[in-house]
Order: C-alpha cells, then structure tokens, then sequence
C-alpha cells in the first residue's frame, strides 16, 4: 500500500453511524458488523454484556474466524484505485482495532466484571495475540513501508497522550506501553505491554482486591481508566472546557450540532445557556458510552457519569429540575441506538435506555436538599459537590435517603448517589486562613511592610499579582492563595513570617500547622463515614429507614448500598490512601493526582496492605484539638444543634459538637464562595465560547 498514506487514513477514519435497528444475526456476526463500522469499542464491550462468562473462547474464535476472512480479502492489489485501497485500509484498522479492544477488556477488570472463567479469558486473549501476530506478518510480507498495525498502535497512544497534556497517568501509562513496542510485532507487543501496564498498576490492584471504588475528574482517558476499575467520571465547567482544549476537534463535532439548531443563528446571546448545555452535552456522550457496560452490569450501581448543573440556577429547584430533566431526556435518547446493539440478542433488559447519569447538585445553596430529594425519588442520582462540612454532607445524605425511599414505595429502583467531600479545597481555604493571619501578624512588626511583601511575591512568583492589589489586605490574601502558596512551609514563607523571631520556633510552628491541616478533610470524610456506614451506625440507619418509611429490610439495603461518599480535590497521595474503604466510598481523582498515587506505590518500602480500609482508622486526638481551635474547621468538623439532635434520634452516640456550619449559612462559608465564583466564571467563560462557536458557524453557513 506504497501509494497511499497509511499512518494518515488510520488517524482520521471515524467510525460509521449505527443502523438502527440492529440487523437480525447471530452472535459473532453482531460483533464483525459493528467492527467493520468502525464501532469497535461497542462491539468488543458487546460481548462483556452478551456471554455473562459462557462459551467466551468459542465465541471469540468464531469471531476470529470472520474477521480473518475480512482481512484476508482485503489484501491490496496494486492496480486498483485509490479508494479501493484506502477502503481495505479501513477495513484492516477495524479489525486490528476490535482485538485489541478485546484483549484489553480481557486483561482489564471488565473481565472480572463480566464473570468470565480466568481459563475462558486466557484461552480467548492467546487466540488474539496468534492473530494479530499472524495479520502483521502478512502485512510484511506485502512489503509495507508503514503497516496498518504500527498506525493503529500510534493512534491508540496519541488518545492516551491527549489525557492533561501528557501530564495525566493514562498520558504516562501510554510512554511505558511506548517502551516495551516491537518492531516486528506493533499489534500485539502493544497489548502485551498494555497487559503488563494495567495489572501491575495499583489501582488495578486495590480493585482486584476490594479495597475501594475510583472515579476521574477529567473527561479523556476514561476507557483505560474502566480497564484499571475505575467506575465513576465527574465533570463541571472547568472540566468540560478543558476537554475541549485537550481535543479541539470537539468543537468540529459541535459546529454539526449548531447547523441542526437553526433558532441559535438569529440571536446567539438569548440561547447561551442552551447552547452551553449541547455544548457540555457533546462531551459527555462518550463518557456515558465508556461506562454503560458497567452500569449495566452493575444495576446501575457503578457506571456513573456527573453532569454538573447550570450553577446560574443552583440556588433554583425548579430551575435545577428544569435543567436536570432535559438531559436526561437527551442522554436516554442518545442511548436508545447503542443500548439497542449493546443489548442485542438478550432477554429483555429492564433498566436498557436509563440513563447512567447522576447530576452534581451544587451544596453552595440550601436549595440542595430540596433538589437532591426531588431528583432521586425520580431514580435520578444525584452527587452533591461544594460539600466541606459533615453537617452539609449529613443532611444532603438524608435527603438522599428520603427520595430514594420515596421512588422505592413507588416500585422505581434508585441509581447511585454521591456525597462528595471537597477535602483538598477545604484544606487550601484554612492554610490560606491561617498564611494570611500570620503574614498579617508578620507585617505589624516590620517598618517597610511593602519590602517584605514585593520580596515574598518575587520568591512566589506572584510579583505581576501584587501590582494588581492596591490595599494590604489585598496584597496579603494575594500572596497567601493556594495558587502561589502550596505549603506554609514554602522558605520565602517562612523567611517572612519569622520576621524578628526565632526562625527554628517558626519553622516547627508552621510545620505542625501544615501538617494538621493537610489532614483535616480526611478527618471530615472519617467523620461522616462513620456516621452513616460504620457497622454499628449503618443498622442504626438500616433501622431509621424501615421505621420512618416503612420500607422491608431489602428495601432499607438497597438505599444503604447506593450511597458512596466521594473525597475529591485531592492534593496529595495520603487523601486518597488514607480514605479508601471497601464499601460506600469511590475516590474520584484528577489525572495528575493518580500518577502522584502510582508513583508513591513504587517507592521502597510501600505496602498496599498497610492502608486496608483506612477511612475506618481514628484521627490523632491531639491533631484534631489542634484543628478544632480553627474556625472553620470546627464549622467543617461539627453538627448544628438540629442535626445532632436527629442523629441521637436515630440512635447514633457520640459528642458531635453544635458549631457546624448551619444551612442558611452554606452560601457565605469561605471555600464554598470560593468554588461557586470559580464554577460560576468557567461556566460564563465556556458559554461565551461556545456562542463565540456558533456566531462563526451562522456567518459560514450565510456565506
């Protein structure tokens, strides 16, 4: 295929739209038609759907044995045309591309998920590698100067590349898979390596083992992440706008959307939210296409993709409700065509067009509850986010459980709650407290307050920041952000405070200070795990629900086991290490963070088994005091009167305090104002974007 351009006709083939519905065949030939359409993915996730562990190593012979065919036929012949070759070309990709997928999913934890025999999965995956060996030596024999299979390779590693630049594991994942590629054999050296990359990973491992459930914060990478066992996908604007500057082709994809709304050209501005809305939409298809075989394997269960809310209308039930309701209409309409190729040949599946979407519901309003209940006694999950307190996560999980009971008394079966707890926020907002108190205190003992000031943002590298600011107060919240300042042990910190003091007596303080506070969303997450999933508390709970509800200890089960607590905006390996627990608990993760997890798991002397449920461990007494004299952490860490009351009323004992931070009050709550202005101005800036998108595509479409 000398005359053509391999590498360039593999990187930009897109698969073929689905025909619906599914044509009536067998099994196998279900497989090679939604393969050679280019619907790999679907067609190797089929099968973890379809044979519930059966006759998997038959099936994929037989599936091979089409294939085969297919690639055989395809052999070029030089005399024919351009199109023709490019056709064979495409044809060869696909089905390079299916196996490889398969081989995946079977040395990924889809495979442990779907039931299969180790001995039917290991048979199955050595059938592919003889293939794909076999494939690559015919293509060598025709002399190819570059053969489909190294295109097919590249391809795969420039999607795992994408996944935050190159910074994120999935990016790294792809460089060691890089590094154990054979010349000779592209195709199947990259599943091999790709194999050993998977399971020797520790979050493949602390799956394997039960230890916890992960979640991503990020929207690329997401198949290699479900391979690992990853189950959940987070996303809000700053994640949906960052998705489409790590993949602009996006915006290609959603200027076809923009020539189907003809209302949007004549006056851009009136329909921004909607637009946004389709916007975020187009992101998000893919996420729920990664996942769905999980959902369904799992009841709906696992699987789960969040879809932040217009945070413009959080403060709004119906507006929230609004919002909520016409994407999900849309995701089941999405879903419909490739639940109905997912599924085929199978007896009747309830649950098939149910979205697997949950909606993060932004705690930054008391409204929150109101919208949590509402949405799950329609079966709709919820993830509460902007959550930093116990109080907040306390009563949005009983809200929860209230619609839950609620659609359960109706016969409609719950999906999948979260109670996110925003622990690495909570933390930068309390050290920026405390820097700002002390850089305060710093600057009363010194006469030139601005020499010390213009030195510390030079060393933060906050000097263009400082010139913006025109109080003190400014320029201190300034230099004390998170942004410029990760560490209150950063040394031009502490060269500032420790202004007519003794420097080792500061150096000591802020470390203390630092490390307490890097423990103090663990300390929240251990908290509200133990109120509600602890053994002794969750019957307390098992019971509250059947007596308050009248539901059947099944029932009462059911509600139980769909609420996992989510600790998010990790900072550092211990926040996700130190709250792992086998039940009720899915740390969600940005791509950097995980790699941060990896490489501490390789450091000497590392043993997974030392952090067995650790969420169940008991914070330092005396580390807890310490923290309890913050503010806002005593805000973060107790319950409001009403809360402690009705906790004792379900039977839970314990000294819970009464300073927590109240609901008329989670508005104003320092880290809460800090992530609403932060979602809220994403929001606007991605709007603004996508309406900038579609003014462009009205001028070319008038043109």
């Amino acid at each position: 295929m000398n005359s053509i351009d391999v590498a360039s006709i593999v990187r930009n083939s897109r698969a073929e739209p689905l025909r619906y519905p599914p044509a009536n065949h067998g099994q196998c030939e279900h497989v090679v038609e939604m393969a050679l359409l280019g619907q790999t993915q679907l067609a190797a996730d089929y099968l973890l759907i379809a044979l519930e562990g059966r006759n998997l190593a038959k099936t994929v012979g037989n599936i091979l044995r089409r294939l085969n065919l297919e690639f055989i036929s395809g052999r070029p012949q030089s005399e024919e045309e351009v199109e023709k070759q490019t056709e064979k070309v495409l044809i060869r990709q696909r089905a390079y591309e299916v196996l490889m997928e398969m081989a995946i999913n079977l040395c990924g934890m889809e495979s442990r998920r779907a039931g299969f025999p180790e001995k039917e999965s290991i048979q199955a995956f050595d059938y592919i590698i003889h293939a794909l060996n076999q494939w690559e030596s015919l293509e060598k024999q025709e002399a190819a100067q570059t053969t489909i299979a190294q295109a097919v390779v590249d391809r795969f590693l420039l999607e795992m590349g994408k996944v935050m630049r190159g910074e994120g594991m999935v990016a790294k994942i792809a460089q060691e898979i890089k590094g154990g590629l054979v010349e000779s054999s592209f195709a199947s050296s990259f599943v091999m390596a790709a194999k050993k990359a998977i399971q020797s990973n520790v979050y493949y491992q602390m799956t394997a083992k039960g230890m916890c459930k992960f979640g991503n914060d990020y929207a690329l990478g997401l198949r290699w992440l479900r391979h690992l066992g990853f189950v959940q996908v987070s996303t809000n604007p700053v994640l949906a706008a960052a998705a489409y500057n790590d993949c602009p082709e996006l915006w290609d994809e959603f200027r076809k959307v923009a020539v189907e709304h003809h209302e949007w050209f004549n006056d851009p501005e009136r329909y921004g939210d909607e637009i946004a809305m389709q916007a975020t939409m187009l992101a998000l298809w893919p996420n729920l296409e990664v996942f769905r075989p999980i959902a369904l394997l799992s009841d709906f269960h696992d699987g789960m993709v969040s879809y932040q809310l217009n945070p413009n209308v959080a403060a709004s039930l119906a507006g929230s409700i609004e919002d909520a309701l016409k994407i999900y209409a849309s995701a089941d309409k999405f879903l419909k065509i490739r639940d109905a190729y997912l599924t085929w040949g199978l007896p009747a599946v309830a649950q098939v067009g149910r979205p697997n979407l949950v909606f993060k519901v932004a705690a930054g309003y008391p409204a929150a509850v109101a919208i949590t209940a509402a949405l799950t006694s329609m079966g709709i999950g919820t993830n509460n986010t902007v959550t930093y307190t116990v109080a907040q996560e306390t009563e949005l999980i009983i809200a929860a459980m209230k619609g839950m009971a609620e659609a359960l008394k109706r016969g409609i079966r719950p999906t999948q709650v979260y109670e996110t707890n925003m622990g690495g926020r909570l933390e930068s907002h309390l050290r920026e407290v405390e820097a700002e108190k002390h850089l305060l205190e710093a600057l009363s003992t010194v006469e030139n307050k601005e020499e010390l000031l213009v030195k510390l943002a030079e060393r933060l590298g906050a000097a263009a920041e400082l010139e913006k600011q025109s109080s003190w107060e400014g320029k201190v919240k300034a230099l004390s952000s998170y942004r410029y300042l990760k560490k209150l042990t950063h040394p031009a910190f502490v060269e500032a405070v420790a202004s007519g003091k003794k420097r080792e007596t500061v150096v000591s303080f802020l470390t203390r200070l630092e490390d307490d506070i890097g423990l103090a969303g663990t300390i929240v997450a251990h908290r509200v795990y133990w109120l509600f999933f602890s053994p002794e508390n969750r019957l307390r709970w098992l019971t509250y629900l059947r007596k308050e509800f009248g539901l059947s200890r099944a029932q009462a089960e059911e509600v139980m086991d769909m609420i996992d607590v989510l600790p998010a905006s990790k900072r550092k390996p211990a926040d996700t290490l130190l709250t792992l627990a086998e039940k009720n608990m899915t740390n969600t993760e940005f791509p950097n963070h995980q790699w941060a997890v990896v490489q501490a798991s390789r450091q000497p002397g590392f043993n997974l088994n030392d952090y067995s449920n650790a969420i169940a461990r008991e914070p330092d007494t005396e580390v807890l005091q310490r923290l309890l004299e913050l503010d806002d952490f005593r805000k973060a860490y107790e319950l409001t009167p009403e809360l402690a009351k009705f906790i004792k009323g379900v039977g839970i004992k314990g000294d819970f305090g009464t300073g927590g931070l109240r609901t008329e009050d989670w508005p104003h709550f320092g880290p809460v104002v800090k992530t609403m202005n932060e979602f809220g101005n994403a929001y606007e800036t991605f709007k603004r974007t996508a309406i900038d998108v579609v003014k462009k595509a009205s001028g070319v479409k008038q043109s």
